[in-house]
């Protein structure tokens, strides 16, 4: 049931109106029981991951599966319903679940999302009953593993263009599989493939569920030499005439594309929420360190270019707990709100999240250029012994790279959270273009709320999450007045309006966290020190893009006038 001070929201619409700090839901807000949960999984995590990181880095495979294992003895998978094996917890909790377990190696986390995630959920989202009670029960207990098959050596981004064929045999039975999937998480271990593969000349891809079966035409190649995530299973999986009968068809007849696309949205929020323990332990152990570091017979903690990088480590995680749960919260409340009208719990989940892709994507993109940036700065702090392999940093910051691969490029899901924008707005389902008259018309009027109409330490920073968000909706209207329906193809644009979409996004999550803990008289002193520094590096980064915009769509006599009206909303 939906609490009477719980407020349904739609995907997409923050940018276009305010929101109450009593509406969202903080770290803060969890209950007794999944902050008990937190607390099982981080000593779960302390004592079977952390204390083993070298035989991750030493690509110890069967150690990453044997750890597997021993999380489900533990009662940590959380995403199968319960009338199909699993616990059938809330988004949130699960969201939970996959934030604590994912911090101490890259190696483990990519093995634990895979299954849970793109492995799982497919069948638990799309399968017929028979399917989802054939293997939910076995993905849910840990007896299989699930692995995901739709990248190729040729379709990578375009996912939609693999030459994977499933070719339907003379009497009709069955389907006979062939084709190349390369970059297979979890592959060395798994006992059962989602696979992508296209029916005769077919617009769009078909999902099969293959059991990993060597007799029946699945080959493997070596385990890659990776980067990062060493003891990922990651190999090529060949089927040479896998057959398939036509009772594992997942979904519809070239319903492919959108099952994969609707798995990614989830493994794209539960990859943002996976950044945050590693930032956690990133920033533990560079305080630690900083700390313990004696030069010119003071800790380098004392020195200020050391508590600069600290400080900001610490906001970025912040500011990526707030939205990440923020969102959680709205995905949660929308499967319930769906539930209650009849719909159930599995087509509920898959429009629940669908609704909030957009966020999906600006949590991807922003957690995982975080935590990257916070290995850096890690590393940094360090200094020499960083670059060492016999320090956690080193491995966390190789570890943090792949996740501006994972789950479509940072590049696509920027282009994605912008372009699913509009399309809602082409839709009605977001009045976009009347925000962006109102915001155009206040500025032409010269309207802007000063610090006298908020009051409080934090009002300089209310304000200027309004002008973000008014940077937002004025560049999106000259973009599209002048480019109109081919902006999709003016992809510098298109990026630079996303990393303005993200800021205001992290930045508002942020602020109506602090704001909601003032309120309930929580010690929020740290928060707001961090919101006002994250509120602030946003409006720098806004400043430089929408310079960037205006340099993109103004031509030379218009550039002085694109910039006049723009430039006044993101100035305090």
């Amino acid at each position: 049931m939906i609490k009477e001070d719980q407020k349904l929201v739609n995907g997409g619409e923050f940018i276009v109106r305010d929101v109450d700090p009593k509406e969202v839901f903080t770290p803060e807000d969890f209950s007794e029981e999944q902050l008990m949960m937190k607390s099982a999984v981080k000593e779960f995590v302390d004592r079977e991951i952390w204390p083993h990181k070298d035989r991750f880095e030493n690509k110890d495979y069967a150690f990453t599966e044997e750890v597997m294992q021993i999380v489900y003895r533990s009662s940590f998978i959380v995403s199968v319903p319960e009338n199909y094996g699993g616990m059938g917890m809330g988004f949130i909790s699960v969201m939970l679940v996959c934030d604590y377990i994912s911090g101490a190696t890259g190696s483990f986390s990519t093995a634990f999302g895979a299954h849970t995630g793109i492995g799982t959920l497919p069948i638990i989202l799309y399968g017929t009953e028979t399917q989802k009670l054939e293997y939910g029960p076995k993905l849910a207990t840990g007896d299989w593993f699930g692995s995901y098959c739709l990248t190729e050596p040729g379709a990578g981004s375009d996912a939609n263009s693999g030459k994977t064929k499933a070719v339907l045999s003379e009497d009709g039975t069955h389907y006979k599989i062939s084709g190349q999937k390369m970059w297979i998480s979890n592959a060395g271990f798994a006992s059962v493939f989602i696979v992508f593969a296209r029916i005769e000349d077919d617009k769009n891809i078909t999902g099969f569920i293959v059991p990993n079966d060597p007799s029946n035409g699945i080959t493997m190649g070596d385990e890659e030499r990776k980067l990062g995530i060493h003891a990922s299973s990651t190999r090529q999986v060949f089927f040479n005439e896998t057959k398939v009968p036509k009772s594992a068809m997942l979904g519809k007849r070239g319903e492919g594309f959108k099952i994969g696309m609707n798995a990614l949205n989830v493994g794209r929020i539960k990859l943002g929420v996976a950044c945050l323990d590693a930032q956690r332990r990133v920033i533990s152990c560079s305080v630690k360190y900083a700390n313990e570091r004696i030069q010119f017979n003071t800790p380098i903690a004392q020195f200020g270019a050391i508590k600069e990088k600290l400080a900001r480590m610490a906001t970025s995680c912040f500011a990526g707990e707030s939205a990440t749960y923020r969102a959680a919260n709205d995905v949660e409340l929308k499967i319930k709100s769906f539930e209650a009208e009849g719909l159930s719990h599995q087509q509920a989940e898959l429009k629940g999240v669908e609704e909030f892709a957009i966020e999906c994507s600006i949590i991807k993109v922003g957690a995982s250029e975080d935590i990257q940036s916070c290995a850096d700065d890690g590393i940094q702090i360090y200094g020499g012994m960083g670059f060492s392999a016999e320090t956690p940093i080193e491995s966390a910051w190789r570890d943090a790279r792949i996740g501006r691969i994972y789950e479509g490029t940072n590049e696509i899901n920027r282009m994605l959270s912008v372009g699913m924008l509009l399309k809602k707005a082409m839709k009605g389902k977001i009045d976009l273009m009347g925000a962006v008259m109102r915001a155009t018309g206040e500025i032409k009027n010269q309207q802007s709320e000063t610090s006298d109409t908020f009051q409080g330490d934090l009002s300089a920073e209310i304000i200027q999450v309004k002008n973000l968000k008014k940077a937002f909706l004025i560049l999106t209207g000259s973009a599209f007045q002048k480019y109109g329906a081919e902006l999709d193809k003016h992809q510098q644009v298109l990026l630079s309006l996303a990393d303005i979409l993200i800021e205001t996004y992290f930045a508002e999550s942020a602020l109506l966290r602090t704001l909601k803990n003032i309120g309930e008289e929580n010690d929020a002193e740290s928060q707001k020190a961090m919101t006002k520094l994250y509120v602030f590096d946003a409006t720098e980064i806004v400043l430089r893009k929408g310079k960037e915009i205006i340099g993109n769509i103004a031509d030379a006599e218009g550039k002085n006038e694109t910039i006049k009206r723009c430039s006044p909303v993101v100035s305090l």
